[in-house]
């Protein structure tokens, strides 16, 4: 039968569609005829198989084939290309959005660092306020057992000059009575 009856042929043929542009009114358009005419021609006038003939008709189909698929093949090309560039955007779209991400996040490990840094300063602050409040206890009970200190000396210095003025008495009672 016909190569282009054929269900094999058909699947590895790439299909073109014609314009009615493109066919011109002369071109026998594909019939029972047609058919009938291409299988005639493969049989000689004496009804044996031309080999020859079949070998070229063989060729000219598979130089039609690979025209067909060299044309496939350039929009294959194409295809493959437009493939590319969108995936390039797209690519470079997530690139863009991943170095955004990257911005946001680097503030705020900025911000939590400072957060950190001021957490810091202010338990260092709390821990100078705290010893600052220790060292003021530890100077108040020093100036409270001071004051303590000078209570007791004089007081100790009170009772001194009290047992010098006795001391003095007694010296003078004591001269009084050995005249």
């Amino acid at each position: 039968m016909s190569s282009l009856l054929s269900p094999r042929n058909a699947k590895d043929q790439p299909r073109t569609t014609k314009s009615l542009s493109d066919s011109s009114p002369t071109t026998p358009s594909l019939s029972s005829r047609g058919i009938k005419h291409e299988r005639v021609s493969r049989l000689d006038s004496s009804g044996a198989y031309d080999r020859e003939a079949y070998d070229a008709r063989r060729e000219n189909r598979m130089a039609a084939r690979k025209k067909a698929e060299e044309e496939a093949g350039c929009t294959d090309y194409k295809k493959m290309y437009e493939e590319a560039m969108s995936t390039n955007e797209r690519l470079k779209s997530r690139l863009q959005g991943s170095k955004q991400e990257l911005v946001l996040v680097q503030t705020q490990l900025e911000k939590v660092t400072q957060r950190k840094i001021t957490m810091t300063e202010r338990s260092n602050e709390r821990s100078m306020l705290e010893k600052e409040k220790r060292e003021t206890r530890v100077l108040q009970k020093k100036i409270s057992d001071m004051e303590d200190e000078v209570k007791i000396q004089t007081e100790l210095q009170n009772e001194n000059q009290r047992l010098k003025d006795e001391n003095g008495a007694l010296i003078r009672v004591i001269s009084k009575l050995s005249k």
